[in-house]
């Protein structure tokens, strides 16, 4: 890939043309595979370890470490976020990515950007105190604040192609199968 070009947002997108032409031309290119292993830690302590990740045929190392825990009325040690806040910093920064990119695209410099996500469970369905009460969230809010030299008209197709494109905002906002096995060791 060219890496000569002129960075827009810190992009450089004529690379990012470069492999959405390479994508195009062979989808299998575009294919990314993830996969994390996470161990408990004891107590409501976990970590997630990322060694690697495949995109088409390359394998990429990957080295990172995720810590979790949960605060101290939720019987945690406060000592990392939890899993809810995790899973709305993957929506926002899923959604960043898509911002940055297609302001890029269009040759628009990004002053500042940022996603405000907020959501509010009702613990009784996790404890499984209520059958009516789902674990999970009935709705999350969240609000894109942008500035740059865009036009109304350049933002609004941007917020539209985001939510059309933006994989973590298409996987909370629709149902995914989720196949699971369970071992017993």
């Amino acid at each position: 890939m060219n890496t000569n070009s002129q960075l827009i947002n810190g992009l450089n997108v004529d690379a990012l043309k470069q492999f959405a032409g390479a994508v195009e031309q062979n989808s299998n290119d575009g294919i990314a595979k993830f996969h994390v292993t996470t161990k408990w830690n004891g107590g409501t302590k976990s970590a997630t370890s990322i060694k690697k990740m495949k995109l088409g045929e390359q394998q990429l190392k990957r080295d990172f470490e995720i810590l979790i825990d949960e605060p101290a009325e939720l019987l945690g040690e406060n000592l990392a976020a939890n899993p809810q806040e995790y899973l709305l910093a993957a929506l926002n920064a899923c959604m960043i990515v898509g911002y940055v990119a297609a302001a890029s695209l269009e040759n628009i410099h990004l002053k500042s950007l940022r996603v405000e996500t907020k959501g509010q469970l009702d613990l009784r369905g996790f404890l499984g105190l209520d059958e009516n009460i789902k674990p999970g969230y009935e709705e999350l809010q969240y609000t894109v604040v942008v500035s740059g030299d865009g036009t109304q008209e350049q933002w609004n197709r941007i917020h539209e192609t985001v939510i059309r494109t933006s994989p973590n905002r298409w996987n909370i906002a629709n149902a995914i199968q989720l196949n699971s096995e369970f071992v017993v060791e």
